[in-house]
């Protein structure tokens, strides 16, 4: 309960800035709860056709291979739909590997977007406290100079101690969201990796077998 009652204060305390900092802060973590869940089921979707595709790939069932990826439930899913589809055409690996690249590149949008606002709102929450403390010194040095020399000592320290306060909240906001963000990132750079993998093992079937497709 104390800890709590510091915290309302310290908030208090800190002048108007808290308020935006805050909502940054918030709309950060919304983003980022939003963004885990997300690549987590993206990762889980990848594992699961990713292991039920690799042994039709292997053995060349080609006819159950595009069964199964008529209705894309990944992106490993899809690029392989890409992949198949083009095969019907042509049996050249680099004009596979364009139309796979292609898949890739339409899945890519969705695993990479938001992630980079993350960033940007942890450097906000700085720059918005900064901006918090140099007005607040503004104002402390602006009223210490028409107070009495004998309570100014004290009514500078107090008034730098309070506008210090969204220096403090902006770093606190800044920290944890900078270190979601990078976990993103390499959770959006393993799923790309692994994509890279199943195109690489897709093109290798494709250049040693002479598959009827369709």
């Amino acid at each position: 309960m104390e800890m709590l009652t510091s915290l309302i204060r310290f908030f208090q305390t800190g002048g108007p800035f808290m308020v935006p900092i805050a909502l940054v802060l918030a709309v950060g973590l919304a983003i980022a709860l939003e963004r885990y869940f997300y690549l987590s089921s993206v990762m889980r979707a990848n594992r699961r056709d990713y292991k039920a595709l690799l042994p039709l790939l292997d053995k060349a069932r080609i006819p159950e291979l595009l069964k199964r990826t008529q209705t894309p439930g990944s992106a490993v899913s899809l690029v392989f739909k890409e992949g198949l589809a083009r095969m019907e055409t042509t049996r050249r690996r680099q004009d596979v590997e364009y139309a796979m690249e292609e898949g890739l590149l339409e899945a890519l949008p969705a695993i990479e977007k938001r992630t980079p606002y993350l960033a940007t709102f942890a450097n906000i929450a700085t720059l918005l406290g900064l901006l918090g403390t140099i007005i607040g010194l503004i104002a402390a040095f602006t009223a210490v100079a028409n107070a009495d020399p004998a309570e100014k000592a004290t009514l500078l320290s107090q008034s730098i101690s309070i506008a210090m306060n969204t220096t403090a909240f902006g770093l606190m906001a800044a920290i944890p969201l900078l270190l979601v963000h990078a976990y993103l990132q390499g959770k959006t750079k393993s799923i790309i990796e692994s994509l890279d993998i199943a195109i690489v093992k897709f093109l290798n079937f494709a250049d040693g077998q002479k598959p009827t497709v369709g």
